[in-house]
Parts: structure tokens; C-alpha cells; sequence
């Protein structure tokens, strides 16, 4: 091959050269390789505590029954569930409202009729919510919400009704149960009820009906060694970023948490925990019955149960929810509210701000306790000059909780509470030696 050939050759293999190049620069510059998604929303699965479901969650916190021969009541804990056991097994019929508004003096004349039971709420339930215990044979349930659950019953065929009033409002649903369950269910609630406290109703005219027992009541003392769970834990559970959020000491008793999105203050000596996420804030109400089973929801995510906690207060307009510690069955409250209080406001389809507590009482040690009678108690409330009785709404035995910062535990008083109608409603702890009470709220 001559020199003739050399040139023409090496500019075939240059062109070659450069086109080659030429495409794989191509395929760097178009190349995307296959990379799962990032959820830039999505938090650490962590189960802190427990997840529950709505029958654990909205429980009523007495039981009140009347007929022609009796008045009682009971507020035990395993009496309440029988009895609610009992009532899952009906099915309500025929749901009709009452298209007349209740007033006070029309409601206490309700309530004071015989051959009926009482259930007690401490806030308003949304009826489709609670159709997930007591079932309602209805397509569309009524956007309406109770805090009394009477049931009449007929003493000649036995056949029952049950009523679900709003005191605030004076609204009032009605509908049948089947008749298949009443003989049994009369059985087990009216006769099985003879053995609960006797009650004695008091007295107020054209304002709240009331009914409290007349004989001294027995409770524990509980004495609990202070526990928590880590506030990292519930870091790593409501940050989206466990890892992005940045730790400092605010002062001697207070910590933040934060990232970019969002903040958690938490107090190291009352062992709360304040949460916020400022972009969720929306102004939007809510209907309860969503708003409860988003907070429900938010909360079961996380296992956020660490203790006792019952629905006690909904405001759809503020999207807010309150639930409230029980011990042994009876509520538990502190000069300090938000001590024994879960409370959340939902936000844009996230928690805008979670209030809480992150101490564990388990295992107490406890002592017996006697109490005067509810009627001891009214009577006291009458005569004092520091309580305007017509505004009393409740009286009810529940715990006040005291810290012992210094002992490192927390001590559970049984007491009589009376609650005052109005501003949603304050419960103030009833003490003999301050005639009628220290008036503080324990809202």
C-alpha cells in the first residue's frame, strides 16, 4: 500500500474517532438513572405507646338509672364497660329528631322522668362516630352531636327507646331498639343495677338536673414513681426529618427541638411537650365527626396512648380536641390543666399544634380512701358564700394529681369535683376546709 493511502486513512479514523465521542458524551449528558422517589414528608415509623380504637377512646364517665322503686348509679369502671358491652349488641331503628328545641325546664323534667338510664359524656360525641358502638340502622347519620344517652323502656312490653340530647342546644334524637335484645338487655341493666349506689337527686329549679349518691364513696389513693418516655422519641415520630432537627438548651428546665418547619419546646420539669408546625395553620373549620377522627387518627399514628386518655372536649371551629387522663376509671385533674391533658389542633390534613404530657404512671402503690356522699357535698355547695350553686352543672369523684418534683413521683388524691356551666365548662376541686371550694379551674 502506497504512501498515497496514509492520509486518506487517517482521517477516516480521526472521523471515526470523533464521532464515537461524539456519542458517548450523548449518552452522559441523556443519561437518568433509576432512583426511587424521596418522600420529603414522610416521618420514622415509631410506635411510642398504644394505638386505640373509638370504643376505648369516647366512654361515658357515669351511669345513672331510675325507676319506680329506685335511684341509682354507678361510675365504676367494669360496670361501665358491661354496660356499654351489653348495648353494642342493640340496633337503633326508626332515628327521628325532635323537631321542638329542648329549654333547661323542659330537659330537667325529661331527665326526672322514671323507667329510663342515663349515660353521661364529658363532651359532645359525634353520633357517626359513635355509630361505630351503639349501630344505627340509618344510610345518612345526622351531623349532630350528644353529651346525654337516655334509654326508656316500656314496663308493660319491655321495648326501649334510646334518646340522644345536646344540653347546649336543646337538640334531641330519637330511635327504637330491635326488639330481639330487650328481654336480655333488661335483664342485665335494669335488674342487674339494683346493686349499684343509691343516689339521691337534688333539687335546682328550671336550671341543671342533678343527681349525686348518698352514700360515702370508696377510692384508692394512687402513688406513682416518676417514669417518662425520651421527648427524641417524639421527635423521631412528628418531625418529617428526624435527622435535620437541631437541639438547644433554652433555659435550667426547657429544651427546643426544631428544623426549619417546625418547633418542640419541651418542659423537663412538668415533663410536657409543646409541638407546632406553623405552615399546616388553617382558619378553615372542621365538621367534628372529621376533626375527632383526623385527631384520632394523628395521634394512633405515633401510638401516642402512653396512659389513660378519654375524648372530653371538641371546638370544630378552632379544629381543637381535648382528651383527658383517667386513672382506675375516674378522671384525673391538676392545678396545672394541661398536665393531664392531651389537646390538638388539626391543621391542613397535618397537626398544626400538639399539647401533651410525656410521663408514664404505671404500677402504683395505693391506699383506700373514703369519701363524704355526693349529697354531703351539694349541700355544702348550697350554703357557700364563694359559689353560686344554679351555675353548678356536675358533681363528680375524680383524682387530683400532685407532683412531688423533689419525692420524684405523683400522687393521685381522690376528690369531689362540681363543674361550672359556661366557658365550655371548668371543673373546680371541692376541699370542706375552704367552704365550697378553691376556686381555680381546672380547665
Amino acid at each position: 500500500m502506497g504512501l498515497k493511502y496514509i492520509e486518506p486513512i487517517k482521517s477516516i479514523v480521526l472521523l471515526l474517532l470523533v464521532l464515537l465521542s461524539i456519542t458517548f458524551t450523548m449518552s452522559i449528558w441523556t443519561y437518568t438513572p433509576r432512583l426511587d422517589p424521596i418522600d420529603q414528608s414522610q416521618t420514622v415509623d415509631i410506635s411510642i405507646g398504644k394505638r386505640k380504637n373509638v370504643e376505648e377512646i369516647i366512654k361515658p364517665y357515669k351511669f345513672l338509672i331510675k325507676t319506680d322503686d329506685f335511684l341509682k348509679g354507678t361510675t365504676e369502671q367494669e360496670d361501665l364497660e358491661k354496660i356499654i358491652d351489653e348495648m353494642a349488641t342493640w340496633k337503633i331503628t326508626q332515628l327521628l329528631k325532635d323537631p321542638v328545641e329542648m329549654n333547661k325546664k323542659q330537659m330537667n323534667s325529661f331527665f326526672e322522668q322514671p323507667n329510663q338510664f342515663t349515660l353521661y359524656f364529658q363532651g359532645d360525641v359525634p353520633l357517626s362516630i359513635y355509630n361505630e358502638i351503639l349501630k344505627i340502622e340509618e344510610d345518612n347519620i345526622p351531623a349532630f352531636s350528644f353529651d346525654r344517652l337516655v334509654v326508656r323502656w316500656n314496663p308493660k312490653d319491655l321495648s326501649f327507646e334510646v334518646h340522644f340530647l345536646n344540653r347546649a342546644t336543646g337538640t334531641h334524637y330519637y330511635g327504637r331498639v330491635a326488639a330481639t335484645y330487650t328481654m336480655q338487655s333488661y335483664r342485665s341493666l335494669v335488674l342487674g343495677s339494683e346493686t349499684f349506689l343509691n343516689y339521691s337527686e337534688i333539687g335546682q329549679v328550671d336550671t341543671t338536673y342533678l343527681a349525686v349518691p348518698d352514700e360515702p364513696i370508696q377510692m384508692k389513693k394512687l402513688t406513682y414513681f416518676q417514669e417518662e418516655i425520651s421527648p427524641t422519641r417524639f421527635r423521631d415520630a412528628l418531625f418529617n426529618d428526624p435527622n435535620a432537627v437541631r437541639r438547644s438548651q433554652v433555659d435550667a428546665t426547657h429544651e427546643e427541638f426544631g428544623d426549619d418547619h417546625a418547633s418542640m419546646i419541651v418542659d423537663t420539669d412538668s415533663k410536657m411537650l409543646n409541638f407546632v408546625h406553623p405552615a399546616a395553620e388553617t382558619r378553615e373549620p372542621s365538621t367534628s365527626a372529621d376533626l375527632l377522627m383526623d385527631v384520632i387518627d394523628s395521634i394512633n399514628e405515633h401510638g401516642g396512648w402512653t396512659n389513660s386518655y378519654r375524648f372530653s372536649h371538641i371546638s370544630p371551629y378552632y379544629r381543637y380536641v381535648k382528651f383527658q387522663l383517667f386513672a382506675k376509671g375516674y378522671p384525673v385533674h391538676s392545678e396545672v390543666s394541661e398536665m393531664t391533658e392531651i389537646a390538638q389542633y388539626y391543621g391542613d390534613n397535618r397537626v398544626f399544634r400538639y399539647i401533651r404530657p410525656y410521663y408514664i404512671l404505671d404500677g402504683p402503690l395505693d391506699e383506700d380512701v373514703q369519701l363524704p356522699t355526693g349529697v354531703e357535698v351539694a349541700n355544702a355547695l348550697k350554703s357557700s358564700d364563694k359559689v353560686e350553686f344554679s351555675t353548678v352543672e356536675e358533681i363528680s369523684v375524680g383524682y387530683m394529681m400532685k407532683h412531688d418534683v423533689d419525692q420524684r413521683v405523683y400522687v393521685l388524691e381522690p376528690t369531689w369535683f362540681y363543674l361550672i356551666k359556661g366557658n365550655q365548662g371548668k371543673w373546680y376541686e371541692y376541699t370542706p376546709e375552704q367552704d365550697g371550694g378553691d376556686q381555680f379551674g381546672l380547665e
